[in-house]
């Protein structure tokens, strides 16, 4: 069985208000902290070949600087359910990843990203990432997670956190 990676971000720091929730774009806080987290992932050989992406243009907006930061070509897919769904919506998108795809990232919104990296944790992985994990999960926040072999078998505790980056906290 081959390990598979696993990455569960929370878009960055988004304006306050649009027209819309959904037309709500980054500050440029927000697109600075989103290529750092790019280029963090590329510094710990996580850069992504699959994304899977809220349909807010703040979600769409993290994915792009993450991957200009990471150096990532990657496939796109943009999930509506990903933008409004409950965490198990959320896991059902994230089953349905192309199995070529090694290092999986996750873009979307909490509460729901947060509920998936606990759930998918189980309490299981590297200590002082799930210190982290549970002090919160603000903007621009992500954890890495080593899964199985398939896409389609994640669910609860089926991943074991390895990192967790929050800029501001690290103080980078």
């Amino acid at each position: 069985m081959s390990t598979r990676r696993l990455i569960v971000m929370r878009h960055a720091k988004a304006e306050p208000d649009a027209t819309t929730d959904h037309e709500r774009l980054l500050t440029g806080r927000g697109t600075r902290d989103a290529e750092r987290a790019g280029l963090y992932l590329a510094g710990i050989d996580m850069v992504p070949d699959h994304a899977v992406v809220s349909t807010a243009a703040r979600a769409v907006g993290t994915w792009n600087a993450v991957a200009q930061g990471a150096g990532s070509t990657a496939g796109l897919t943009l999930d509506e359910s990903v933008y409004l769904g409950a965490p198990q919506d959320v896991l059902k998108s994230l089953r349905s990843a192309p199995m070529d795809a090694r290092v999986l990232i996750a873009i979307g919104h909490n509460p729901a990203v947060a509920h998936v990296a606990a759930l998918l944790a189980g309490g299981e992985g590297d200590p002082a990432a799930l210190r982290e994990m549970a002090l919160g999960y603000p903007t621009s926040a992500m954890a890495v997670f080593e899964v199985g072999d398939r896409w389609a078998d994640l669910g609860a505790g089926t991943g074991r956190v390895t990192h967790f980056h929050v800029r501001r906290r690290v103080g980078t």
